[in-house]
């Protein structure tokens, strides 16, 4: 038997001859054409255009941002100056309603110190006066007289009654006046209603 060689660690490699790769006949990579020249100022150009309109677009954002931050602040300040305007509109009307009314409070306290019957009935028509004048300030009317026309929308009819000396629907006594403010009832009047 024929013995077979085995490969030992030993092995010599071969040599493989190396073959040179010829350079191109181009210009060199760091030195662009004449082509390329062209493209890279141009794209340079646009850099440089798209630079600017980003700078204005800046501008623009910033400039818009102030305005909406304004804004923002004015109508916040708003918000505020109306509240308290409104709180202040009602408290003056309120304030000015009472004090309407405190005249007659002083000429009530003087007719309890009255012990004249003829003067206490004197006074005590006077204050109705100035009671009444005091509500035609404020805008407020009254209404419900005997001898009106009855009218549902403003008077309560507490009684109906038959009596041919008065036409239909006629008002024949007023146990409580009515009081409107503008259109708007504030009391309706209590009524008796002929017929």
């Amino acid at each position: 038997m024929e013995e077979t060689k085995r490969p030992t660690d030993e092995t010599v490699e071969e040599e493989v001859p190396q073959t040179e790769i010829p350079e191109a006949e181009s210009e060199p990579e760091d030195k662009p054409g004449k082509g390329e020249k062209k493209k890279l100022k141009k794209a340079e150009a646009e850099i440089a255009e798209l630079g600017k309109k980003l700078e204005a677009a800046n501008a623009e954002l910033v400039v818009a941002n102030d305005k909406y931050l304004r804004m923002i602040a004015e109508y916040d300040n708003y918000r505020r100056r109306t509240a308290k305007e409104k709180d202040g509109i009602y408290a003056d009307a309120y304030a000015d309603a009472l004090k309407g009314i405190l005249p007659i409070i002083d000429n009530l306290e003087r007719a309890v110190g009255v012990s004249e019957a003829e003067a206490l009935q004197k006074g005590l028509s006077m204050t109705l006066k100035g009671a009444e004048d005091a509500l035609a300030k404020m805008g407020v009317t009254s209404f419900g007289e005997k001898g009106e026309t009855f009218d549902p929308e403003k008077h309560n009819a507490v009684m109906h009654i038959e009596d041919e000396e008065h036409g239909e629907g006629e008002i024949t006594e007023v146990y409580q006046k009515g009081y409107a403010k503008g259109d708007k009832i504030l009391r309706f009047a209590m009524v008796i209603v002929a017929n």
